[in-house]
């Protein structure tokens, strides 16, 4: 039976290669065929906000037009959250402030929005932070909460302590491996709460990072980022290949078991069935 409760982690700036090697949680869940893992090539420019926008809409920059991190206004596209509301879902979100000034409120007002808790609004239950280092524990912490006591149907999850590191110190630096490592741990306490509440649980990045500190550009160090699902409608196992980042928010509306956006595409993600197929 479909659960039809999605969990959406996006770990910021999370390289793929590095998600491979220094995440034995989720390389475990995929060994014991528990979780299915993907490599994914991000739409660029290989930047936070505008891939924010993408992997919540399953739409190109070119399309949403949020282009730089300095294109600071709510979004003109129809959002997993705005969806999941349209179909009588509830929403959350524990996330990085950009995530509130794309989806309930812009600009975002320190003093005044880092709790939300309208229903009128497409994230109903939003705990927001807005410093890189706020701690990742912090921010499961907070997601805890929300799945605790407001239970919903679509939460999404945003840590950034991993980018901020990797800023810091670039890629290949032992603070970048570590806090990955760190992340894992986290990791591997919240998602089998999130499994044994029945959620449905996709793990993903924005991009990535170089051995400059950075991000933006083209390279695969900047683009190519993790994609774990755990969901009894994805089959377990290793995918070979790389897939779109435009099929996350289809995937999410999937597992969810509504109706995807007009603009989103087509779902076409090996290894997924149908509520028939289960």
């Amino acid at each position: 039976m479909q659960n039809n409760k999605v969990v959406l982690i996006v770990i910021d700036a999370l390289r793929f290669d590095t998600a491979c090697t220094h995440m034995g949680f989720l390389q475990h869940l995929v060994e014991r065929k528990v979780a299915a893992r993907y490599k994914i090539c991000s739409e660029v420019p290989s930047l936070s906000r505008p891939l924010y926008e993408t992997i919540l809409t399953g739409t190109p920059p070119i399309v949403h037009g949020v282009t730089s991190n300095m294109t600071v206004r709510l979004s003109n596209q129809k959002s997993i959250f705005h969806v999941a509301k349209e179909h009588g879902l509830s929403t959350a979100a524990s996330a990085y402030y950009w995530v509130s000034e794309l989806y309930n409120r812009a600009p975002f007002s320190h003093m005044e929005d880092r709790l939300q808790l309208d229903r009128q609004l497409p994230i109903e239950n939003g705990l927001f932070y807005f410093e890189d280092h706020y701690p990742d524990s912090h921010v499961f912490a907070d997601a805890a909460w929300l799945m605790d006591q407001k239970q919903p149907d679509f939460l999404y999850i945003h840590p950034m302590n991993v980018d901020d590191d990797g800023h810091k110190f670039t890629a290949d630096s032992a603070q970048y491996r570590n806090r990955v490592l760190s992340m894992d741990a986290l990791l591997s306490l919240f998602i089998p709460k999130c499994m044994a509440q029945g959620y449905e649980v996709i793990v993903t990045a924005d991009h990535g990072m170089t051995s400059d500190g950075n991000h933006g550009g083209t390279t695969h160090e900047d683009r190519h980022v993790p994609l774990f699902v755990i969901s009894d409608f994805v089959k377990a196992g290793i995918k070979e290949g790389i897939i779109s980042q435009l099929q996350i928010a289809p995937l999410c509306c999937h597992l969810l078991a509504i109706e995807p956006a007009d603009d989103m595409v087509p779902l076409l993600l090996e290894g997924v069935f149908t509520a028939k197929e289960v």
